[in-house]
């Protein structure tokens, strides 16, 4: 079966003569457990695809289904996005999107706690889920006081902290030196 299924979704930003179409109609099927790969050259539409997939930025065109829920087709379909997205999809941002005034442990236990983890649970996942990904030792530091590649480990722990359905990962590795990367895609791929 098909976690994701997308017809003609599409992107344009703006209207008119000014109008800029920044992804052109696309269509995919992603089985469960597949992992795919979106490649092409910079401003080519992948980050642009994932925010439309994941509805955070809704698409102008097209159809989205996600483990069998239609959510979007040629428009809202009545399904709350903000609850399907937190307990099935998790996304890793190009800009790591952490919680300024919350530190890299309670960035990890907010998204476990949103999920009904109770908080010793959450707790002890959060800091299994820092100490794997090598960043356990800076768990009580604030996202400004962490290095971009360290920023980076908190927001994947973040997200697969839920284990969701579906990881949507916009460059996941781009701020991380070779070694890390290769620890970060083994616990993408676990």
């Amino acid at each position: 079966m098909a976690i994701l299924d997308i017809r003609g979704v599409s992107q344009t930003f703006g209207e008119g003569e000014t109008a800029i179409q920044a992804l052109k109609p696309t269509s995919l099927s992603v089985e469960a457990g597949e992992l795919a790969a979106l490649l092409g050259p910079s401003g080519s539409g992948k980050s642009t695809l994932l925010l439309a997939i994941s509805l955070i930025q809704p698409p102008t065109t097209g159809r989205i289904e996600i483990g069998g829920t239609v959510l979007h087709d040629e428009g809202p379909t009545g399904v709350d996005v903000r609850a399907f997205r937190l307990r099935h999809i998790g996304f890793i941002f190009q800009q790591h999107n952490l919680i300024p005034f919350l530190t890299a442990r309670e960035n990890v236990l907010l998204m476990l706690q949103l999920n009904g983890v109770a908080r010793r649970e959450a707790a002890r996942q959060a800091a299994e889920l820092l100490d794997y990904l090598e960043i356990g030792h800076r768990a009580d530091s604030l996202p400004a006081r962490l290095s971009g590649g360290e920023q980076q480990r908190v927001a994947i722990a973040r997200a697969i902290a839920k284990r969701p359905a579906m990881l949507l990962c916009d460059e996941p590795t781009g701020a991380l030196d070779g070694k890390t990367g290769r620890l970060v895609l083994e616990a993408l791929l676990a």
